[in-house]
This record gives structure tokens, C-alpha cells and sequence, in this order.
């Protein structure tokens, strides 16, 4: 009987449906630790055709692990952690489930910001203490306030026109968007935004260039009492400029779901800010989300070694 080609889940599940497209293949997880050596090892041993990535990062060391490897397929629509420069230098694609996780993501940067301004997580821990702080606290209306988007893509845009339902004034730098959602309106320096906006909420890609975009100088740009949100990548934060900035009151608040080192390395700075909001990296997790994500690299995978079959 002919040996299945091997696809290397680096996670411990797929969604049934992503399964059922892949039922010409084995697939092989990972498991929880997705650690290189982990990843190297199982590389070496399944010489995978593909690769779909949940966790953790993949280099060059473990495509040259796997000489039949032709497609890396990410669960969700962050390429940053495949080294894609290696890959191309390999004839490897690199694919991603663009849109599949843009509803769950931008539901849960939404969350945060309603979190952030409306102090839920500290009257929530104020009131199991036993306080009862109705005449004393105060929480910041939005309706009215400008909320500042960067990167205008699916989530961002979705996000975008929650803000405008909601009575905000939405402004949106993306430097590659030729046009807004109604409502909002496009900026041609990043800096506005970061000027004007009561609420900056990050969702754009990581790169080389926009790595640590937000540090000392940039956050000084922002306006008294501003909340950031970022459900894109930890990258674009200088964390312990950003620790700095809450500690001193510069930023009201700060909802964060993606940090620079992750899993968050404990204990963290962050972690003793109480106008830091923090969760781990689960905006893009729902159940409908778990779906269409794994769906979606599924079928990129296919698509890939369909046309690789077809040309060779």
C-alpha cells in the first residue's frame, strides 16, 4: 500500500471539516510545545509536503529538515512567524486563511475597548472586594470621541464601522487602501492618528519596517488619556515604553492581545498594571473561527499541491 504524503499540523487538533479535505493525507500534530527542536525532529522524521501552522515559528532549519515540503499554510492570517524569505529561496509558497478569523478578531478588539473605557475588569474585581463605587467612578462615553484605525483590512474595517454605529468619529491610516468604509475617513500620515484619536486600535501586519512602531517618541505623540488596543502583533509595541506610558497616566488604558514574546514571559512587567488589560492571544479563537480557519489552510494546501501535481 502506498505511503500517504504527511501533513505537520504544529498544534494539537484541526477543526473535522479541515480533516475531511486533508483525507488523502496523514496528518501528524505537534502536540503543545511547538518548539523548534520539537518541530525540527518531526520534520526530519514525517518529511511533511506540508506544514500547517498553528504554533510556534517556522525557519530555514526545518525546511531544509524536509526536503518534500512544498506548502506552509498558516492557521489564521499572520505569515510573520514562517520565515518567508527562507521559503522562497526553496520554491516553498507560503499561504495564509486571509479573512478567516476577521469577525472573532475584531469582536474581541472590541471587547477590549469597551473593557478599557468602561473599567470593567477593575469594577468587576471592586466589587467582589465588596465596594460599590456608583458615586465615585466615571467611565468614558465613546460616542463623540475618534477612534483611530491602522491598517484598514478585514478586521480593521469591521472594527472601523462598529466605531461609526456607535457614534465615533473613525479615522484609518493604510497606506495601501484605496478606499473607506462609510463613514470613515482615510489619513495620509500615520502621526494623525496618533494625534487625534481618543482610541488607537492596531491591525496591521508585522514587517521590518513597522516593527516597533509604537516606542517613547510615537506614544508621546498621543493625546492625554488615550486607550490603545492591539490585536495584530506584539512587535509593533515598545512594551516597556508602553509600561512606562500607563504607569504615568499619559494613556488611560491599554487593551492587549498579542505581546512580544509569547507565551508571555512571567512575571512581566505588564502584569502589575491595573490600566493594562490582558489577554493571551485569543482574539482570532472562536468556535466559528476554529473553522474557518482551519478550512481555509486546508484548502490552501490542496490548491498548492494540486498545482504542483498538475505542473509536474
Amino acid at each position: 500500500m502506498k505511503k500517504q504524503p504527511v501533513v505537520l499540523v504544529t498544534g494539537n487538533d484541526l477543526a473535522p471539516q479541515a480533516l475531511e479535505l486533508l483525507k488523502d493525507f496523514e496528518v501528524r500534530f505537534a502536540g503543545k510545545s511547538c518548539t523548534e527542536d520539537v518541530l525540527l525532529a518531526l520534520a526530519k522524521e514525517t518529511d511533511p509536503v506540508a506544514i500547517i501552522v498553528r504554533y510556534g515559528r517556522i525557519g530555514a532549519s526545518i525546511m531544509d529538515a524536509a526536503p518534500s515540503l512544498k506548502v506552509i499554510s498558516k492557521h489564521g492570517s499572520g505569515i510573520d512567524v514562517i520565515d518567508q524569505k527562507a521559503a522562497a529561496e526553496r520554491g516553498i509558497a507560503v499561504k495564509a486563511a486571509v479573512g478567516a478569523n476577521a469577525a472573532a478578531v475584531a469582536e474581541h478588539a472590541w471587547a477590549l475597548i469597551l473593557a478599557c473605557a468602561k473599567s470593567v475588569p477593575h469594577l468587576n474585581d471592586r466589587m467582589r472586594e465588596g465596594y460599590w463605587d456608583k458615586s465615585i467612578h466615571k467611565s468614558i462615553e465613546l460616542n463623540g470621541r475618534t477612534l483611530g484605525i491602522v491598517g484598514l483590512g478585514e478586521i480593521g474595517r469591521r472594527v472601523a464601522v462598529t466605531g461609526v454605529v456607535l457614534g465615533m468619529r473613525v479615522i484609518a491610516f493604510d497606506p495601501y487602501a484605496n478606499a473607506a468604509p462609510d463613514g470613515v475617513e482615510l489619513v495620509n500620515d500615520l502621526h494623525d492618528i496618533y494625534r487625534n484619536a481618543d482610541v488607537v486600535s492596531l491591525h496591521c501586519p508585522l514587517t521590518e519596517s513597522n516593527r516597533g512602531m509604537l516606542h517613547r517618541e510615537t506614544l508621546g505623540l498621543f493625546k492625554n488619556g488615550a486607550i490603545l488596543i492591539n490585536t495584530a502583533r506584539g512587535g509593533l509595541v515598545d512594551e516597556p515604553a508602553l509600561a512606562e506610558a500607563l504607569t504615568n497616566g499619559m494613556l488611560y488604558a491599554a487593551g492587549l492581545d498579542s505581546f512580544a514574546v509569547e507565551p508571555m514571559t512571567a512575571p512581566h512587567p505588564l502584569q502589575q498594571i491595573p490600566n493594562a488589560i490582558l489577554t493571551p492571544h485569543i482574539g482570532g479563537v472562536s468556535d466559528a473561527a476554529y473553522v474557518s480557519m482551519g478550512v481555509g489552510a486546508a484548502t490552501n494546501v490542496l490548491a498548492v499541491l494540486g498545482s504542483v501535481t498538475a505542473d509536474g
